[in-house]
């Protein structure tokens, strides 16, 4: 105890550490307390952090930046419109044939699983399936109730997703336009000298910005490929699956394998025991294992350097504490953590070697009070 006391008290007497500390926690409580109420306001400046990355690429083409902000605005709008009035209403299509098949696959997935006993007298008895598929139908009639519930308590979230189109785009522009007259306004609250709270930042927006950027590129590969693919062998619902694999990526490892489910059970239902089944589940195994070893290391070569321990221990901690969107963050929640520890073992390494030459005997130094003042 008296050696992390030791550690704390070295720590909170550098200035740099506490402010460092101080805005951390700042940040952290006004996401929790706010977090519901500014998530227009935080998704749309996620949105323009990500397209701010193609207006400073025209800017550096001497693209004076109030026309790179309206070329992408422009670009984004379209993109938009596209979702909304093009994909979506496909989307809602497939999803809707998907739930009209439903009955079909359960009643062929009842009478394969009663073949069983037949098929394997040995290992698999009548009572054994009659409990499996009652535990299936119970299941099932859960899963019925809670998608009724959540269609019946939506309404108000179908309202705010309506007032967020319209007021996200607005928010998105603004951001863009006005981004270096809103970072001179936050950093005017901000202590003169932080640097260490910089080198964090800087660190952080570096890997993130590069990372969110290749994730976005990598789902849309993912997901045009995947449809390509299905479409081709004709799977049933390719573009609901497709655009599943591809989000898939967003969670490593366990996306994948996840996802591998369904398509294997749609191809199942579709063509049963047969090679076209074969196809797509091979189909399905080359595009994960091209994503993992070629496109994803190609897109995000040096820009999150965590072991895949780490990845999946952020994904388990930060899934746990905030559900979808903790998975969805995980890895640049881990990525701030990473910057965290290494900043400060800088600093203590700085401290400590700055405590040796100042008394190289180590006879009376001590930590030096908040302020930079002996008492």
């Amino acid at each position: 105890m008296h050696l992390i006391s030791n550690w704390f008290r070295r720590q909170l007497s550098d200035p740099q550490v506490v402010i460092l500390v101080v805005l951390l926690m700042i940040g952290v409580t006004s996401f929790l307390i706010l977090g519901n109420m500014l998530a227009p306001v935080l998704a749309s400046a996620v949105i323009a952090y990500l397209l701010e990355g193609l207006v400073s690429f025209m800017e550096r083409w001497k693209i004076p930046r109030i026309i790179a902000v309206l070329i992408v605005f422009l670009i984004f709008m379209t993109f938009l419109v596209f979702l909304l009035f093009g994909l979506l209403p496909l989307l809602w299509q497939q999803i809707g044939q998907l739930f009209q098949q439903l009955p079909a696959m359960i009643s062929w997935t009842q009478q394969e699983l009663m073949r069983l006993p037949e098929r394997y007298p040995g290992y698999i008895s009548e009572q054994q399936v009659v409990d499996l598929i009652n535990v299936i139908r119970s299941e099932l009639t859960s899963l019925g109730q809670r998608i009724l519930s959540l269609s019946v308590s939506s309404v108000p979230s179908v309202i705010s997703i309506v007032v967020y189109i319209f007021l996200m785009p607005l928010l998105v522009f603004f951001f863009l336009k006005d981004k270096d007259r809103l970072v001179g306004w936050v950093t005017g609250f901000l202590p003169e000298d932080r640097r260490l709270a910089s080198e964090v930042w800087q660190e952080v927006d570096l890997q993130i910005g590069n990372y969110v950027r290749g994730k976005v590129w990598e789902i849309f590969i993912v997901w045009g490929v995947s449809y390509i693919t299905f479409a081709v062998l004709g799977l049933d619902f390719a573009i609901l699956i497709s655009l599943s694999v591809g989000l898939s990526v967003l969670v490593p490892y366990i996306g994948a394998a996840v996802m591998g489910l369904p398509v294997v059970l749609i191809g199942y239902f579709q063509w049963g025991w047969s090679s076209q089944l074969a196809y797509a589940g091979g189909a399905y195994l080359v595009i994960q294992l091209l994503d993992g070893n070629l496109l994803a290391p190609l897109l995000l070569s040096e820009v999150v350097n965590l072991h895949p321990i780490a990845i999946i221990v952020a994904i388990l901690v930060f899934g746990g504490m905030w559900g979808f969107w903790g998975v969805f963050f995980a890895i640049p929640l881990a990525t701030l953590v990473q910057a965290l520890l290494k900043a400060l073992s800088s600093q203590a390494r700085k401290n400590g070697q700055t405590q040796h030459e100042d008394d190289p005997n180590n006879t009376g130094a001590r930590p030096m009070a908040f302020g930079g003042g002996a008492e």
